[in-house]
């Protein structure tokens, strides 16, 4: 199993984390490991075989303490306990504050972010798609985490569409504007907003077109409740065949971000 552990600046020894990629499972195409061997999806909602998802979620066994909170994400803003929950649930991020309970976010090119405290009390997984950062996933997450004790929060930015790939209309552009403006966002992180929308030149047609960087969208919404030790970012998802990736394939598994307390 091909493994991605974060490169965490100053996370506490007691966290545990990881983020999957294609390779290690059972999964036949289109959700094979993109070279001729078994896939490692990890999504029960995409077409797979059942029968092949479980076995590939029973791989993870070894490296982790227990079972994952298994949502089902609708690109929404609700944050459950991942300790209290029952699943299936539908919600987009999990938070943990007892050792052994894991939270787990999947992905295929949304933004996957996982968060800890430096004192290494609470953990959390937001699954941070473009609706989820404009209708605000992650400042959800940062809020339930310090309610539940936090104290400074590091974040990290898993795997996602890349910058050079994520084509998105004006439609997307204004969403994050509007939001950030009834957030009485301050001229600055406008600025900085727009700074992530670069138009696309020479398109036919009237149709104007961005090149979205959903990194550099997430530090600012980050930098906005004052998460500013921020890691990760520039893996992207589309360009890297060891990743899924729904963009580049339409039909494909999805990775999963994990993380918990020891």
């Amino acid at each position: 199993m091909k493994l991605i552990i974060p490169a965490w600046t100053d996370a506490p020894v007691n966290v545990g984390a990881m983020i999957t990629t294609r390779h290690g499972g059972v999964s036949l195409p289109p959700y094979d490991n993109g070279e001729g061997g078994g896939g490692l999806n990890l999504g029960d909602h995409v077409g797979d075989n059942p029968a092949d998802v479980a076995h590939n979620r029973g791989l993870l066994s070894p490296y982790i303490p227990a079972e994952p909170l298994w949502m089902t994400q609708v690109h929404g803003v609700r944050v459950v306990d991942a300790a209290k929950a029952l699943n299936v649930v539908d919600a987009d991020a999990a938070i943990a504050t007892r050792a052994g309970v894991v939270c787990a976010i999947m992905t295929a090119d949304c933004l996957p972010v996982l968060f800890c405290d430096v004192a290494g009390r609470v953990v959390g997984a937001a699954h941070a798609g473009w609706r989820g950062l404009v209708g605000g996933v992650l400042e959800q997450t940062v809020a339930c985490m310090r309610d539940a004790g936090a104290g400074e929060i590091l974040a990290w930015l898993g795997p996602a569409i890349g910058p050079q790939h994520f084509e998105v209309g004006e439609d997307v552009r204004a969403a994050f504007i509007s939001s950030a403006r009834e957030r009485l966002a301050s001229a600055t992180v406008l600025a900085q907003i727009d700074a992530a929308f670069v138009p696309i030149v020479g398109l036919s047609g009237n149709a104007v077109k961005y090149l979205a960087d959903i990194y550099h969208l997430a530090r600012t919404v980050l930098s906005e409740v004052s998460v500013h030790r921020v890691s990760g970012g520039g893996a992207c998802t589309v360009s890297d065949r060891q990743f899924y990736s729904f963009r580049r394939d339409k039909v494909t598994g999805r990775m999963a971000s994990l993380i918990w307390l020891k």
